[in-house]
């Protein structure tokens, strides 16, 4: 069963009390949540699950604006993952390669696949013995290099510019927020963490919708940022900056999609034509998907 959030953008904690009882598992929920808002009510709702007897899974997807701000376990998390594509800089193209360590509280260690890796004083080994483990799962190693890549990454930057990277990434984030907010509808008007999501709803009068602009950026060499998502917002633009860009590459994206959001009132016909600049022009999305051409 999933929660819709409240008109602050967040899970209420009494929805949650409502559906609770002793036969439910527990709940998972995101945080920052894909609205890019922080659940301010993470500690009640943990609260509510565990008198339960429940368990609270977190989705580790936007750990790219917390890490070493946020202790997850004092939120009252009980398991996690993290994406390794979107935090640790590891590669997410084609559908893979994707990996993803979970991490669970020391009650749940036992529950854990097996083999472990036990280090023992300056060697390594794996270790079967563990009678309440799930058992064996197959492929255990995981994708070694992504994991590989993400543990190099975690050393080479350190706890102080893993912070930074969030700090940086709720600094762009919120800085577009502001900048476009007069341009693009903004259904939740607080600050934001890693992302910030606006609507196409101040274009609907001109009949440009969210894909008419998405398609527009690629006329200027912009891969168009997450549209359509999340699905609580109608015509949603999810824009994701990362802590990466440097403020000059920032500022003329605004400047770009201001200009779109121009040329949206005095010309949308060029918003429906686009991308014109392209090998191929506009794709019959709907056909493709239901009729897809898997030849080369």
């Amino acid at each position: 069963m999933s929660l819709k959030s409240n008109a602050q953008g967040v899970l209420d904690v009494q929805s949650v009390e409502d559906l609770m009882d002793e036969q439910t598992a527990g709940i998972m929920l995101t945080n920052p949540n894909t609205l890019g808002i922080f659940e301010t009510n993470i500690r009640q709702i943990a609260q509510v699950v565990h008198a339960k007897g429940g368990l609270v899974y977190g989705d580790g997807a936007n750990m790219n604006a917390i890490m070493g701000i946020v202790d997850i376990k004092k939120c009252g998390v009980d398991v996690m993952h993290l994406n390794l594509h979107k935090t640790f800089s590891t590669p997410h193209g084609g559908g893979g390669p994707g990996a993803g360590p979970v991490c669970v509280v020391s009650e749940l260690a036992r529950f854990l696949p097996v083999p472990r890796v036990v280090k023992e004083g300056d060697r390594y080994r794996l270790e079967f013995n563990s009678p309440e483990s799930i058992g064996r799962i197959h492929g255990f190693h995981g994708n070694f290099s992504v994991l590989v890549r993400a543990y190099s990454y975690i050393r080479s930057m350190g706890p102080g510019n893993l912070k930074k990277a969030s700090q940086l990434a709720v600094l762009n984030a919120n800085y577009i927020k502001e900048r476009l907010k007069k341009d693009l509808h903004l259904p939740y008007d607080l600050p934001c963490m890693h992302e910030c999501v606006f609507s196409d709803l101040f274009q609907h009068d001109d009949g440009v919708k969210t894909l008419d602009m998405a398609k527009r950026l690629i006329d200027f060499g912009y891969h168009p940022p997450t549209i359509y998502f999340p699905l609580v917002v109608p015509g949603a633009i999810m824009i994701e900056p990362t802590e990466t860009e440097c403020k000059e590459d920032i500022d003329l994206f605004i400047k770009v999609v201001q200009q779109v959001v121009v040329e949206a009132k005095e010309n949308p016909e060029l918003l429906h034509q686009a991308p014109v600049r392209t090998k191929l022009r506009r794709l019959d999305e709907t056909r493709a998907a239901r009729h897809p051409c898997l030849c080369g």
